[in-house]
């Protein structure tokens, strides 16, 4: 089994396609092609099954690059390890959703960063993004969120992509919004309550976009017919504190933060549905010193902002 096939397989996976790896690769496609059809032919299983819409894992293809990913981390890992002369590169990266408790921790866990030189990436995104960023082996760690009700099924589903899972936070959506939104004083607020003012919507704060059994199909419950859609993180916080006509649905903060950003947390009556963030990262993966010093800070932050 020759390794460049490997690699070539594992790009092909990426893209879906043997012409995009070809390009990415900086190799001719007939070369990849080729590399391809020996790999499977020395392994005795079809990796791909070719089709219009590009090549497709098969479900030991699947197996196959799970495997073949690791062993070219370890094969990178092994090369950095005996480079004489380079000091050892800090590496962290995790994908998550939008919540002040994860950026909390975020914030408290850059303090860990030594003085070696380091790549550190934290991104927000939806559920469905962050599965694939882990799959991909873009992302080490990874945070989903989605309503309790679905547990069952998503851990299946988890377990089946090979991803490992544990359990952060358990939440109910609050209320989100100025302290001079008129709602702000009112002790027990209605969904219907919130009609005539401007939702803002971000990302995926319902459901996550992963396909659900049909019998469970959930759809964002309206509460309003006015909403800005806003996807970076400052600019919905900006917009809160100096539109009172705003709110938003976010999981629960701190009184620091709320006062920092002029804000209040409000309980709607309506809405008691419970939400789950959850760890994941891709089975055989070992934690880094920095994955358990971000988990710490994580479940920290969670305990200031979560009851």
């Amino acid at each position: 089994m020759n390794l460049l096939h490997i690699k070539y397989a594992v790009e092909v996976a990426k893209h879906g396609s043997i012409n995009k790896a070809a390009e990415a690769l900086l190799v001719a496609q007939p070369n990849v092609s080729r590399s391809i059809k020996e790999l499977e032919a020395d392994l005795g299983i079809e990796i791909f099954k070719r089709s219009a819409k590009g090549m497709v894992l098969t479900p030991e293809g699947e197996s196959f690059i799970r495997n073949a990913e690791d062993i070219l981390t370890q094969l990178d890992d092994m090369e950095r390890l005996y480079k004489k002369g380079m000091p050892d590169k800090q590496k962290f990266s995790v994908s998550v959703p939008h919540a002040c408790y994860i950026s909390h921790a975020f914030a408290r866990f850059s303090n860990c960063i030594q003085q070696n030189p380091a790549e550190i990436f934290f991104k927000e995104t939806s559920t469905q993004g962050t599965i694939q960023d882990v799959l991909n082996q873009e992302y080490k760690l990874g945070i989903i969120r989605y309503a309790g009700e679905y547990d069952e099924f998503i851990k299946s589903m988890l377990e089946e992509k090979g991803l490992n899972y544990e359990s952060i936070a358990e939440f109910q959506y609050v209320l989100m919004m100025s302290k001079k939104h008129p709602l702000a004083t009112k002790a027990h607020i209605a969904a219907r309550d919130l009609l005539p003012y401007i939702e803002i919507y971000h990302s995926d704060p319902y459901v996550p976009p992963v396909p659900l059994p049909k019998q469970s199909k959930e759809t964002a419950e309206e509460c309003t017919e006015r909403r800005i859609y806003l996807f970076e993180r400052a600019s919905r916080f900006e917009v809160l504190s100096e539109n009172p006509e705003t709110f938003m649905w976010v999981s629960p903060g701190t009184e620091e933060f709320l006062e920092r950003h002029r804000l209040v947390q409000r309980v709607c009556e309506d809405r008691n549905k419970i939400y789950k963030d959850v760890l994941i990262y891709r089975k055989g993966y070992k934690l880094s010193l920095l994955d358990n010093q971000f988990i710490s800070a994580l479940r920290e932050s969670k305990s200031m902002h979560i009851n």
